[in-house]
């Protein structure tokens, strides 16, 4: 490609939008993400190039597609075809036979434009053909049809007679390659030129030229097309309403997406609420005002809670009093609502719901969810014991009153507030705050990346409570299996890694798990010893998965997990230093080498061998034998205080004692078994020394 044509290219354009009924707001960015990156795969299995980058927007009513530098036409495409072997092709003469004049009109070539390749098999005659790329307008027309339908959506749906699933029913699809409509037709829509502008405020069909002018006619239109642009105008115009009152909206990201996503032209309107609502604990009434009615809570000069709102509307109103009271009405009834679960709740001491738990059916194999918290409460004091002993029984009361808001009115009409709502009725009823704290708190982390547990108490229950899922629901065969993780043990099992990690807890994994399989097997019978390996092994492969999203080698990570979890605590120092010293030290290959020879010798030897120096019958034996022993306490000594750097360091010590016993002595000697046990014995403790830091047979050299 010349200098003009590259510069020709760089000015082509692309524009696709598809035009919906409303797309749900939690759908959106993901269904713009997705829509980018199919688009992307597309254009590049067509071989077609793109120089400007391809970006996606959105609204409700719209999934928009843009893309600047895309080649004008595919690549052409060379292909190489083998055809008969060169003694089938050509007689004697080197004249071509039918077989040769066969291929090269299949090929549609002259016979002479036939070349011989040399392969395993012998010569064969082969051709190079270059096929001429096709224009990108009939590529994307081509594509584009199934591109859309590729769009994956958590939930799809068909409408009247048309059997195309999509997220909703399309209306309308503009299509523009340079300017020139792409032709295609999906869910029975043709593809065009036109497009549509706010549906209440400028419904009017618009014929589009380009990019350039589809963006400044949907923005006279009413439309802000750009998902971006709409968060920044939600949080402008929820802090206009907000002054109004002489208040502040809270930063709510995950509001301002949300609303920014159920609008095209947001505008806002600021409202109120009888201040005896206040009365009902803040949570409750911001959950009611956001989880429902997508409204922003006010907070006065010193942070507290006003009885205003800020709502968010999808056009220019002509008369705002009218559109508050509307607002005003319907959060009145959801805040009566609220206080008259509030009040009722209140009549029932939190503890006194524990029994009412027993009507509640966790999982049919599992029980009610009384006896789950029968069991994780059982095991939060296991934890107790080794790690907080003195809260022993705030961590049992607080794990007794976890689940009990379940079966409040106030979670029964807002799940959102499970724990928040424990906390709360426990605070009013005079329990000790760590408590209160805890009930709460042992559902953090939320979500994966989430806020970690601020209070040991909780950091305890939500362990408890958090293993107990994972063994029971492997108990009964409920594991995850590709992407399929109903319980979300995946997070579990990744919440529980991380809280070990932050609190720094030195807890025995596999006793942990153990101990939750022990008190599961009071209810029901299971194979624990199999159960155990399944659950350990799950947890090592999401703890290698966490250490690789944050960026570790996997034979680093390999070279330490492998030796098991028990400690998880220490799990990620210990790789950090052995990085370090895979990386700084110059004994560090060499030593690596030393242990894999090791390593190897050991593989089939599985009975652990007792050392005798008496039966050492050269000086090399002996050697190594005492260097061993002269590093032990001080290696053992680094790992007491976390130096593994150190006693890597200190353990390089043996890389030449060990050579000089492999050159000594035939260490599987046949000849006397008490002789080859010995030497066997001796490569066990040096190994064993290695592997209280990591594997080095795992690293890569």
């Amino acid at each position: 490609m010349n200098r003009r044509d590259s510069k020709r290219d760089m000015d082509t354009e692309l524009l696709l939008e598809i035009g919906t009924e409303e797309v749900p707001s939690g759908y959106l960015e993901k269904g713009l993400r997705e829509l980018r990156l199919l688009a992307e795969a597309c254009l590049r299995d067509n071989r077609v190039e793109v120089m400007g980058g391809l970006q996606t927007y959105g609204t409700p009513r719209r999934l928009v597609l843009t893309g600047t530098g895309i080649s004008e036409s595919q690549k052409d495409l060379v292909q190489e075809v083998t055809g008969p072997p060169k003694r089938v092709a050509y007689d004697e003469k080197e004249a071509p036979t039918k077989a040769a004049l066969g291929f090269a009109e299949k090929q549609g070539v002259p016979v002479e434009n036939l070349e011989v390749i040399e392969t395993l098999k012998g010569e064969y005659v082969y051709v190079k053909s270059r096929v001429p790329g096709r224009p990108t307008l009939d590529v994307l027309a081509e594509s584009f049809p199934k591109l859309i339908a590729d769009i994956p959506w958590p939930k799809s749906m068909c409408w009247g007679k048309v059997g195309f699933p999509f997220v909703r029913p399309v209306h309308w699809i503009l299509c523009l390659f340079n300017g020139e409509v792409v032709p295609f037709e999906v869910a029975e829509i043709r593809s065009g030129n036109t497009t549509r502008g706010h549906r209440f405020m400028a419904p009017e069909i618009m014929e589009i030229s380009d990019a350039r002018d589809y963006f400044l006619k949907l923005e006279k239109a009413f439309v802000i097309v750009d998902q971006e642009e709409r968060r920044t105008v939600v949080k402008r115009v929820a802090k206009e309403a907000a002054t109004t009152v002489e208040g502040t909206i809270a930063q709510d990201p995950e509001l301002v997406s949300t609303v920014a996503n159920l609008t095209e032209y947001p505008s806002s309107v600021c409202g109120g609420f009888d201040e005896s609502f206040l009365a009902i604990p803040d949570p409750v009434l911001i959950t009611a005002m956001k989880k429902h009615q997508k409204y922003f809570a006010i907070y006065d000069g010193k942070g507290q809670l006003m009885p205003n709102f800020v709502a968010v509307n999808n056009t220019v109103v002509r008369d705002e009093s009218i559109v508050q009271k509307g607002h005003e009405r319907v959060l009145r009834a959801r805040l009566s609502d609220a206080d008259f679960f509030f009040k009722e709740d209140r009549k029932t001491p939190l503890l006194d719901r524990l029994e009412d738990l027993k009507r509640v059916i966790y999982h049919a194999k599992l029980g009610t969810s009384f006896a789950k918290v029968e069991r994780f409460t059982k095991l939060a004091e296991y934890l107790a014991e080794i790690v907080l002993p003195e809260e022993i029984e705030g961590v049992r009361l607080s794990a007794r009153l976890s689940k009990c808001d379940l079966v409040t009115q106030m979670v029964t009409e807002f799940p959102a507030l499970q724990g928040v709502m424990g906390k709360e009725y426990a605070k009013l009823e005079g329990y000790p705050e760590d408590v209160c704290l805890g009930i709460e708190e042992h559902y953090l982390p939320l979500r994966s990346g989430g806020q970690l547990p601020t209070s040991q108490i909780g950091a305890i229950v939500g362990l408890a409570d958090r293993m107990d899922t994972i063994a029971g629901c492997f108990a009964i065969g409920l594991e995850p299996t590709g992407s399929a993780d109903p319980f979300a043990l995946r997070r579990h099992a990744l919440a529980v890694i991380r809280i070990i990690e932050d609190t720094g807890w030195d807890l025995p994994l596999i006793q942990f798990i153990q101990k939750s399989l022990s008190i599961l097997s009071e209810d029901m019978a299971l194979d624990s010893a199999e159960v155990l390996t399944r659950v350990a092994d799950f947890f090592r492969e999401r703890y290698k998965n966490m250490m690789l999203g944050a960026g570790y080698e996997s034979d680093l990570i390999e070279a330490v997990i492998s030796l098991g979890l028990e400690r998880i605590n220490q799990l990620r120092n210990r790789i950090d230093q052995l990085k370090k010293f895979a990386s700084e030290s110059n004994e560090f290959q060499e030593l690596a080498l030393t242990f894999k020879r090791v390593s190897n010798i050991l593989k089939k030897q599985e009975t652990p061998f007792e050392v005798d120096p008496v039966l050492f019958r050269k000086t090399c034996e002996s050697v190594l034998w005492e260097a061993y022993q002269s590093l032990e306490v001080d290696v053992h000594g680094c790992l007491d205080r976390g130096a593994y750097y150190k006693a890597l360091e200190v353990m390089a010590g043996l890389r030449e004692p060990v050579d000089l016993f492999f050159e000594g002595v035939e260490v599987l000697t046949r000849d006397d078994n008490s002789l080859r046990e010995n030497r066997v014995g001796i490569l066990q403790r040096v190994a064993g020394l290695f592997t209280s830091v990591a594997d080095l047979s795992k690293l890569s050299l």
